[in-house]
C-alpha cells in the first residue's frame, strides 16, 4: 500500500493502523519525522526505512534503517539462499492480493481497496493492446504513487509493455524533466492541462504584437486542421502545407516548452475537461482522450476510442468491461479489473459489489445516441430544485472550472429555489489579468475581493448560464448568486481530499452562514475563518465578502 507524501501525520496514522502496517519505506527526513510522531499510535509499525540520508545523521532509533543498509542485507541473504526469491515468486497465485489502494475519503474515512495480481495485470494488458503501446514508449512518473492512476500508467503498464519510466528529480523540476525526457505517453488530471494552457496564454499576452498575431493566426488554422489530422481524416494539400508551416513557427515551439514534443497519446480523467482544452491540445496534433475509471476498477471503465472524441463524454466501455445504467440512473460495471474487496470491511464490499460481480460506482449518467457514456454527477449529490428540476452540482462546477480564471467551485441548490456558488479564483491567471489592467493587490484575499475581479467572474458565470439554458435537463439550475471565497480551499484545512476532490458536506457545514447569506437579500457578509499553515501553525483570516447576482436566461423547451 502507498500513502500521499503531503498527508499530515494524523491522516497517515489512520491508514497505517487500518492496514496494520509493519514496515514503512519513506523518502526523506520529513516523512521519517511524520511517522515517528505517530508511531506510538500505530502499534503494528515495527520498522521505518528511509532512502535519503540527509539530515538523518543523529537519528539513532533502533527502528530506523537506511535503504542502502537493507539492500546490503538483501544481497547477503541472496548469496546464502539464492533460490529463495524464485520460490516465493512461484508460490504467488493470480488471485492473491497484490496491492491495497486507499480511496480519497470524500464522504468519510478512506477505505483500503484490495486488488489482485490478476486484476492489475489483465487490465494493464488490455489497455496496452487497445492503445497500441509498445516497449519504445517513454513515461514520466510524476503523479503520487498512492493514486491508482499512477499505479496503472507508470507501473503495471510498464511491466506488461516493457517501456521506460523515468522519475522527476523533484516536484520543482517536473517541467524541466518533461522537456529533457520528452515522454511519448502521458497522463494528467484536467487541472494540469488547464495550468499549462494558462501558462501559454499568459506568455502570449506578454509577447509582442507580431508574435501574438502569428500565434492567433496559426492556432485558428490548427483548430480547423490539426484535429482532423490527429483523427486520421483527409486534409487538403494547402491545409497540410499551412499546418506544416505553423508547426515550424508556432506548434513545435509550444510543444517543446510544454515537454510535449514527442507525445503520441495523452489521457485525462478525474473531472470533466473543457472543450477549449480538447481543441487546443488536439490542434497541436496531440491525441488527448478522456477516460472514466475508479480505484475499484483499477482505473479502466470507459475510454474514448480514437477518432471519436467528445468533450462532454467519457467514451465507450474499455476492453472486456461491461457498463450499464441501473434503474435508479447509477452507472454500474463489471470486468477483469474489479477489486477483490475493501480491507476488513465486508459490509462495505457487499454494498458496492454484487455477488455476480457488478460494481456500483455511485455516479449518475446515461449513454448518448453513439453509445458514449456521459457522467452527470455523483448519484448521491444529484438533487432537485424546489420546482422539481434536476440539480447536479459537480456538472455545474466542472463547467465553471473550464475557465482559466476559476480554480475551484462548490455549488448549492438542492431543495432551493435556485443555484448558488462559492468560487476560488486562480491566483496566477487572475493576477496576470489584474497586472495588465494596473489593478494593485497584496495577495489572494485582497485580489479576490476587488470589484473588477467580481465582474470578470460574473462574465464566466453568465456564459455558463447561457449554455445551461440550451439544456432542458439542467437549464433551471443556472447560478443566480455567487461569491468569491476569501481563501483557497485546502486539503490541510479539511476542505479537499489529497486528490483535490471537494469535501462538499464539510464545506457546507463550515461555511453554512455564507450559504444562507447567498440565499438572503444581503449584498455582503463578514467572515472569520481559521486556516492551517504548512508548518502546522493555526491562524485566522477575517474578510468581508461580496454577494453577487448573475443573469439567468430563459430555458429552451424540451
Amino acid at each position: 500500500m502507498t500513502l500521499y507524501q503531503d498527508s499530515v501525520a494524523e491522516e497517515m496514522a489512520f491508514v497505517l493502523n487500518d492496514a496494520e502496517v509493519r514496515f514503512a519505506v519513506v523518502e526523506d527526513q520529513e516523512q521519517v519525522d511524520k511517522l515517528t510522531e505517530v508511531r506510538d499510535r500505530v502499534p503494528t509499525l515495527e520498522h521505518i526505512l528511509y532512502d535519503d540520508p540527509r539530515g538523518m545523521r543523529h537519528y539513532g532509533q533502533d527502528f530506523l534503517h537506511s535503504f542502502s543498509e537493507v539492500l546490503g542485507g538483501g544481497r547477503v541473504q541472496d548469496d546464502a539462499n539464492p533460490a529463495l526469491f524464485d520460490q516465493e515468486a512461484l508460490a504467488t497465485k493470480a488471485g492473491d492480493p497484490a496491492i491495497m489502494l486507499y480511496t480519497s475519503g470524500t464522504t468519510g474515512k478512506p477505505k483500503g481497496v484490495v486488488h489482485t495480481y490478476h486484476s492489475m495485470i489483465v487490465t494493464a494488458r488490455n489497455s496496452v493492446e487497445a492503445e497500441g503501446l509498445t516497449d519504445r514508449e517513454e513515461v514520466l512518473a510524476y503523479l503520487p504513487m498512492a493514486w491508482v492512476g499512477d499505479n496503472l500508467f507508470s507501473y503495471t503498464q510498464s511491466m506488461v509493455a516493457g517501456f521506460c519510466v523515468s522519475c522527476p528529480e523533484s516536484s520543482e523540476t517536473v517541467m524541466n524533466d518533461m522537456r529533457e525526457i520528452g515522454p511519448t505517453y502521458y497522463f494528467a488530471p484536467p487541472r494540469v492541462y488547464e495550468n499549462l494552457l494558462t501558462q501559454v496564454t499568459i506568455r502570449m499576452e506578454d509577447a509582442s504584437p507580431a508574435k501574438r498575431w502569428l500565434f492567433n493566426y496559426f492556432m485558428e488554422h490548427a483548430r480547423k486542421t490539426g484535429t482532423r489530422i490527429v483523427d486520421g481524416l483527409q486534409v487538403g494539400f494547402l491545409d497540410r502545407l499551412g499546418y506544416w508551416l505553423g508547426n515550424i513557427l508556432v506548434y513545435g515551439p509550444i510543444k517543446n516548452v510544454l515537454g510535449f514534443s514527442r507525445i503520441k497519446l495523452a489521457f485525462t480523467a478525474g473531472e470533466a475537461i473543457g472543450p477549449e482544452l480538447f481543441d487546443f491540445y488536439r490542434a497541436l496534433n496531440i491525441n488527448i482522450k478522456q477516460l472514466y475509471g475508479s480505484t475499484e476498477a483499477y482505473v479502466m471503465i470507459c475510454v474514448q476510442p480514437n477518432g471519436q472524441i467528445k468533450p462532454d463524454t467519457v467514451g465507450t466501455p474499455a476492453r472486456d468491461v461491461e457498463v450499464k445504467i441501473s434503474d435508479s440512473g447509477e452507472v454500474i460495471f463489471r470486468g477483469p479489473g474489479v477489486f477483490d474487496s475493501y480491507w476488513k470491511r465486508p459490509d462495505s464490499t457487499a454494498e458496492t459489489k454484487t455477488e455476480d460481480g457488478w460494481v456500483l460506482t455511485g455516479d449518475a449518467g446515461f449513454f448518448d445516441d453513439d453509445g458514449h457514456l456521459k457522467i452527470i454527477d455523483r448519484a448521491k449529490d444529484v438533487g432537485k430544485l424546489t420546482n422539481g428540476s434536476m440539480f447536479a452540482p459537480k456538472y455545474l462546477e466542472n463547467k465553471l472550472k473550464f475557465f482559466p480564471y476559476i480554480k475551484e467551485v462548490v455549488t448549492f441548490g438542492s431543495d432551493r429555489d435556485h443555484a448558488t456558488a462559492f468560487i476560488n479564483i486562480d491566483l496566477s491567471a487572475v493576477g496576470n489579468w489584474a497586472e495588465k489592467r494596473n489593478i494593485p493587490y497584496t495577495g489572494y484575499t485582497d485580489l479576490a475581493g476587488q470589484a473588477p475581479v467580481y465582474e470578470l467572474i460574473r462574465e464566466c458565470v453568465e456564459k455558463v448560464n447561457a449554455d445551461l439554458a440550451t439544456d432542458p435537463r439542467l437549464g433551471h439550475s443556472q447560478i443566480k448568486r455567487f461569491l468569491i471565497l476569501h481563501k483557497e480551499l485546502d486539503a490541510d484545512d479539511g476542505e479537499l481530499t489529497r486528490t483535490r476532490k471537494v469535501r462538499r458536506n464539510f464545506i457546507a457545514e463550515r461555511y453554512g452562514m455564507l450559504i444562507e447569506a447567498l440565499y438572503s437579500e444581503a449584498t455582503e457578509h463578514t467572515i472569520d475563518a481559521q486556516v492551517k499553515f504548512e508548518d502546522g501553525r493555526v491562524g485566522n483570516i477575517r474578510a468581508t465578502l461580496r454577494l453577487c447576482d448573475a443573469q439567468a436566461y430563459p430555458v429552451r423547451a424540451a
